[in-house]
Formats: structure tokens, sequence, C-alpha cells
């Protein structure tokens, strides 16, 4: 837990560790995405995956960002009612095709990279899961 617990301090965040269902998790005021995600891969963490959930309360979208580090499981959660977050995929490309997803399902732009379509057809607009009065 120390190991993980040096990520908090190196990255400025004030917030501890919750253990949740099996992973350790952190949901902070402000996170920096690029910031993690290179302390995490320098200290030979794994990338997982980002899950992404509209919250129903503000419109906003929620992304649990998932790592692997030695066996235990930790999970940075953000948000974004802008819809605009900074991209991984150059720093992991193993989160091309997630962001990819994210941005076809929920309309997320994360900056820093173009898209391929994925899943919906060239020309379809993106946010299929995204309320018709929200997209």
């Amino acid at each position: 837990m120390s190991d993980i617990s040096a990520i908090l301090t190196e990255l400025g965040l004030a917030e501890a560790w919750e253990q949740r269902n099996g992973s350790q998790w952190i949901a902070p005021k402000s996170l920096d995405i690029r910031r993690m995600a290179s302390a995490l891969l320098a200290r030979g963490a794994r990338f997982i995956t980002i899950t992404a959930m509209q919250l129903p309360e503000d419109g906003a979208t929620r992304l649990d960002y998932h790592w692997d580090m030695d066996g235990e499981l930790l999970t940075f959660t953000t948000k974004t009612a802008e819809k605009v977050l900074p991209s991984i995929y150059d720093l992991c490309p193993a989160a091309d095709w997630i962001e990819r997803e994210i941005h076809e399902y929920f309309a997320v732009e994360f900056q820093g990279r173009e898209y391929e379509p994925l899943l919906v057809r060239e020309g379809e607009p993106v946010g299929v899961l995204v309320p018709e009065e929200d997209a």
C-alpha cells in the first residue's frame, strides 16, 4: 500500500484510497489524467480499462480509470460536465478502443486524438447513450 500511497503524494492528491469491491478507489476533486497515467506507467502499472456512465443528477459523465499495479487494482474516478478530457492513448495505446467507444456512446471528446468510427457509421452523430435533449 505504501507504493500506491506514494502515487497520491506524487500527484498532489490529498484524498485517501478507499477499499471497495476488491479495488482501491479514489475520487479526487481534481485529477490531471495525463499526469496520473504517466506516474502509474513509470511504476510499471498496467492499464486495464475506463468505464463511463452518465450521472442522472447533473448530466455529467463519470469516468473510472482502472489500473493493475502488482496485483493491486487501482481506480481513479473523475467526471466532466463539459464532456472534454485529455486522451492517454499516446501514453498508453491500450486506451485507444475504450476512448473511441466512450466518445461514440457518451460524446466525450478526448483531446489530442483523432477518431476513426468504431461502432457508429461514418457521419452519424456521437453520443448514442446521451438523452436526446443533451445531445
